[in-house]
């Protein structure tokens, strides 16, 4: 139990047939919430937090507080660096102790891309970290930016997963945010991608999916699905009032109901 590499909650979900979450904190409540979901659930989680948050949430001082709640907790936790764009970030979150980085080099050529993974799995082996990569590119920037979406290709996956990584995030169609319409996955991207991989396939751009298309990509090897914008909309709107430790109750309960609610989505409950 406590905290635990990301490896071996992939595994587990690859055992089980279900995606673990992997829910973004932006501050206490996040992280009280998140934990308290896990807990209430039996579920497994991924505990994470995006480089291009911690201007607001400054990595020194999230860091090891998502440590500690993992550290604390009943059920296995994985603690993820998200987006990680910089080779300082990702090495002070490995220093920190996170138990996997994200290295997300998407806007780059496939090749620059793959070299700067390659750096990164070897500063990961270091501390025994795991690696998760992204080909292709997920729409719009996880603050909203316009980012053009780019659809994976089977060579790019094939390419990136040789480089010994541990997850993969696939662009399907699937975008940060809030989506304005639902999304046009393609899953024959999935498809053909799973049985060729020793890589764990990763879908970003969860919130607001429909439980149809959760069961699918679910089915066809997603064993990680992440969960920024309802979390953080779940704590902001129960922060109403002038009672500041009420508003932090109120917050960390709010982020638990919906983290749970997806767990329950991603099939993840009762597997510890």
């Amino acid at each position: 139990m406590a905290l635990v590499n990301m490896r071996e909650l992939l595994k587990g979900a690859a055992e089980g047939g279900y995606a673990v979450g992997s829910f973004s904190a932006g501050n206490m409540e996040c992280i009280r919430g998140i934990i308290r979901a896990a807990e209430r659930c039996r579920s497994p989680v991924i505990l994470q937090v995006a480089e291009i948050r911690l201007p607001y949430s400054p990595l020194p001082l999230i860091g090891p507080m998502m440590l500690g709640a993992a550290r604390e907790a009943s059920v296995p936790v994985a603690v993820h660096l998200d987006h990680g764009k910089s080779l300082d970030v990702i090495k002070k979150a490995l220093e920190i102790g996170f138990t996997s980085v994200m290295c997300d080099g998407s806007e780059l050529p496939i090749a620059e891309n793959v070299r700067l993974t390659r750096e990164v799995v070897h500063m990961a082996a270091e501390t025994g970290a795991a690696v998760e990569a992204e080909v292709g590119r997920v729409g719009r920037g996880e603050d909203g930016s316009d980012v053009k979406e780019e659809i994976a290709s089977l060579e790019d996956c094939l390419t990136m997963d040789a480089e010994g990584i541990d997850a993969l995030a696939v662009g399907i169609g699937n975008a940060h945010g809030i989506y304005t319409r639902t999304p046009e996955l393609h899953y024959e991207v999935l498809e053909s991608a799973a049985p060729r991989l020793k890589s764990s396939l990763v879908l970003h751009g969860g919130s607001g999916l429909t439980d149809e298309q959760f069961s699918k990509v679910i089915a066809l090897g997603i064993r990680k699905v992440n969960i920024a914008t309802d979390v953080f909309r779940a704590a902001s709107m129960a922060m109403g009032g002038s009672d500041l430790f009420r508003g932090i109750e109120a917050a960390a309960e709010a982020v638990s109901e919906t983290v749970a609610g997806y767990m329950k989505r991603f099939g993840s409950t009762e597997r510890v």
